[in-house]
């Protein structure tokens, strides 16, 4: 059985879902009642929560290759300057949403406290870096490229006391050198998209460049589906067998961390194919196909509004929301609310057939 033009279609679902998880977990009614599997691991573990940017770093693997074959993975002076702009512009954007809060709160030249790095800031590094190894290694050494980078940072890890929970970290050593304590998310000291934790970040988003690889170059569906499997049930297995001596760590992206969640994206993406593109079951998957064709954008909308929105915020889970659902219930509805609201955005340009590319 031969992909049809809609073979692609599975990527934007599982991008949308990514989207919708991001904005729904990054927005409650209150960040003081909010139910466990919509909060991040304290430390050491996984949540559902801990899902969403790690499966978005991977599609934006498979993005990175889909992209980068009308160049035939060359670096040229097209190429090159894509890479770049598209590199700053998600950074400068991240910066950008930052400083709006900080503007808000202490005034327009409220740089001192400006956060340097955060998930835009990380996906703009992690797509230029892994853009530029793309362009100019053959493929066939990614592999290698990605169990070298894990393992150089389980090293540092193990020797830089890099599974602390406090300052005495590597992580956090380095992120208050080189970045300052002013400019980090300062959690026990440690910012989850810091310098170090970069390093292992670009070895995910590789994972997904090398299924987008398996993807496109593969003609029969059930073929795609068969290897997207065995990929993601082997990185699932490998990286849980890896968690006895590396604890699974989103703050930190450990290793373990890294092949888990690239096994669990792996898998749903063949089991979305399989749905999807086999099955032809494609009506319940509109709402996602929303976010994912302008996924960057509304997730940039999503922080405006949340920024500005903070009275509106207020009003509407205390007065009208917490009254009739209670405390824990009102925060997810209103965080429900909140994604329908960027969702009816996001779909008036999916009407009009409006792709804003970042």
């Amino acid at each position: 059985m031969k992909t049809n033009s809609n073979r692609l279609l599975a990527l934007d679902v599982l991008r949308g879902i990514t989207i919708a998880g991001m904005i729904l977990v990054n927005n409650p009614g209150s960040w003081q009642y909010v139910y466990e599997p919509l909060r991040h691991a304290q430390w050491n573990g996984l949540t559902p929560t801990d899902l969403v940017f790690p499966f978005f770093m991977f599609i934006m693997g498979i993005s990175t290759y889909i992209s980068l074959r009308k160049y035939n993975f060359s670096l040229t002076k097209d190429s090159v300057g894509k890479i770049a702009k598209r590199t700053i512009v998600i950074f400068v954007l991240g910066m950008a949403l930052s400083w709006l809060g900080l503007m808000l709160r202490q005034g327009f030249w409220s740089f001192e406290n400006l956060r340097i790095m955060g998930v835009l800031g990380r996906l703009g590094l992690c797509y230029g870096i892994v853009s530029l190894i793309a362009c100019s290694v053959k493929h066939r050494y990614i592999p290698y490229i990605i169990a070298g980078i894990l393992g150089v940072y389980l090293i540092i890890l193990y020797a830089g006391n890099g599974f602390a929970y406090d300052q005495t970290s590597i992580l956090s050593i380095v992120d208050r050198a080189v970045l300052g304590l002013n400019h980090m998310y300062n959690d026990n000291g440690i910012d989850p998209e810091g310098i170090l934790s970069t390093i292992p970040a670009v070895a995910h988003v590789l994972i997904g460049f090398w299924c987008g690889k398996l993807i496109m170059n593969l003609d029969n569906i059930h073929e795609k589906i068969e290897q997207l499997f065995i990929v993601g049930v082997s990185l699932a297995f490998v990286g849980y067998l890896l968690s006895y001596a590396c604890p699974i760590n989103k703050k930190i992206w450990s290793p373990s961390f890294v092949l888990v969640t690239c096994g669990m994206a792996s898998s749903l993406q063949a089991l979305l194919l399989w749905i999807i593109d086999v099955k032809g079951r494609k009506k319940w998957s509109r709402p996602f196909e929303v976010f994912g064709v302008n996924p960057l954008f509304i997730y940039v909308l999503a922080g405006v509004l949340a920024t500005f929105g903070g009275s509106a915020q207020g009003f509407v889970y205390k007065e009208v929301l917490q009254p009739v659902f209670g405390n824990y219930l009102a925060s997810l509805v209103y965080a429900l609310l909140f994604v329908t609201l960027n969702w009816a955005v996001g779909y008036n340009l999916y009407k009009k057939k409006i792709y804003i590319k970042i």
